[in-house]
């Protein structure tokens, strides 16, 4: 036909593509124009690089024999603990506890047995009253105030386990381990507290320099100031750590991605090709659909088309596939010239998102190119609704009417 557009006339906005980014991060937020962020709502065993039976028991109870006279009672119970029979234990901690409520080892020991079974809400509750017994006949105990600590922690009680944390790692002749400050560090994100977050977890590396959570959680931080480069930083370090660390390196992708729109040329392409590199070493620990997308954009940013498709369709392929996924498989085709393809793709873009005027260049675009001119026409018309300043669905409604007609 006459007159045949340009492609390079055809300026699409990336910013429906944009809102992918991040999406990988799917239980930190809702879908946004920015990446996700994750702050853990509920801490995991990795924040302590042990096990999470380690993890969880770190404050010990105190030898048997070097206990107070009440603890003989307690003394079979503690045994049973020793060999991680944690129900056992409980049950004669319990026993001991009820035939006299002030035994405050009992209530301690219960509150240990029920960290071990992870059942943290009642391990708080025991715990708080075996301290309020120790403290009622002046003798605290460390031991039991670090476990309630962790016991408030596990349970997602941040604003309880905080100054109980505190307390842990400023006790007065004791250094703090990198386990209990990366918990408070964690308390402290999750209560908005992100100064003070920060320099626990710079001291976390202090103390241990390939601490990978502290580098995540000091990545994360610097990721949701938009400081990409030192969010980068981080999360290099949190895979040179551990390279199969997937989380660092999902978020590594989108910090390159977000790094790389902000900047310009040669900068822009390596910054891009980096991300497509983390992605695709996020894909060798976990490939799954939500992989796919973030692999997707990745290699779309870099301009490798084809692989975008090919990795795009696997996402577009789950049922919770987010609804930009169709467009940027829709762009990914037609940057290709798949003509056919990228039709496929934009006509349930255009069924998901049917407010976005750039689905409806792009689609109309492919449509005149296949000479499907009456579908072209509406798909303008309908870009031209959107938007009836844009010149450009006008001109181009103008141009395919007379064959559509035909």
């Amino acid at each position: 036909m006459k007159n045949f557009p340009s492609m390079k006339r055809l300026t699409v906005s990336l910013t429906a593509a944009s809102i992918l980014l991040g999406a990988s991060l799917a239980s930190a937020q809702s879908g946004a124009t920015r990446p996700r962020r994750v702050t853990p709502v509920q801490p995991t065993a990795d924040v302590s690089n042990t096990s999470a039976t380690t993890a969880r028991t770190t404050a010990q109870p105190a030898d048997a024999a070097a206990q107070s006279a009440s603890a003989a009672s307690t003394a079979h119970a503690f045994s049973l603990f020793q060999q991680k029979q944690f129900d056992a234990a409980l049950r004669e901690a319990r026993q001991v506890a009820a035939a006299n409520p002030k035994n405050s080892e009992a209530w301690k020991l219960a509150g240990f047995a029920e960290m071990g079974l992870k059942r943290y809400p009642e391990a708080a509750e025991d715990l708080q009253r075996a301290l309020e017994l120790q403290r009622a006949d002046s003798k605290p105990d460390p031991h039991t105030e670090d476990a309630l600590a962790q016991a408030y922690f596990f349970a997602g009680k941040y604003e309880q386990a905080l100054p109980l944390l505190q307390a842990a790692t400023t006790r007065k002749d004791s250094k703090p381990d990198a386990a209990t400050l990366s918990y408070r560090g964690i308390a402290e994100m999750n209560l908005k507290k992100t100064e003070d977050a920060e320099r626990t977890f710079n001291e976390v590396l202090r103390l241990d320099p390939k601490n990978k959570p502290a580098l995540l959680y000091l990545g994360q931080m610097a990721f949701a100031r938009n400081d990409y480069t030192t969010a980068i930083n981080m999360l290099n370090r949190a895979t040179l750590a551990d390279p199969a660390y997937a989380q660092a390196w999902e978020l590594l992708a989108q910090a390159y991605m977000f790094r790389g729109q902000s900047a310009q040329g040669a900068a822009s392409d390596a910054d891009f090709l980096a991300a497509v590199r983390a992605a695709d070493s996020l894909a060798r620990l976990r490939n799954d659909e939500q992989t796919a997308a973030l692999q997707g954009q990745a290699l779309f940013f870099a301009k490798q088309y084809e692989r975008a498709a090919a990795a795009l369709e696997r996402a577009a392929s789950s049922p919770k596939a987010q609804d930009a996924t169709f467009f940027l498989l829709g762009y990914a085709y037609f940057q290709t010239k798949n003509y056919p393809k990228a039709i496929a793709a934009l006509e349930r873009a255009s069924q998901k998102t049917p407010d976005n005027a750039d689905i409806y260049r792009l689609l109309g675009f492919s449509y005149e190119t296949t000479k499907q001119y009456a579908k072209a026409l509406a798909a303008y018309e309908r870009g031209q609704q959107l938007v009836p300043a844009d010149a450009y669905f006008k001109e181009s409604a103008d141009r395919v009417r007379p064959f559509a007609k035909q």
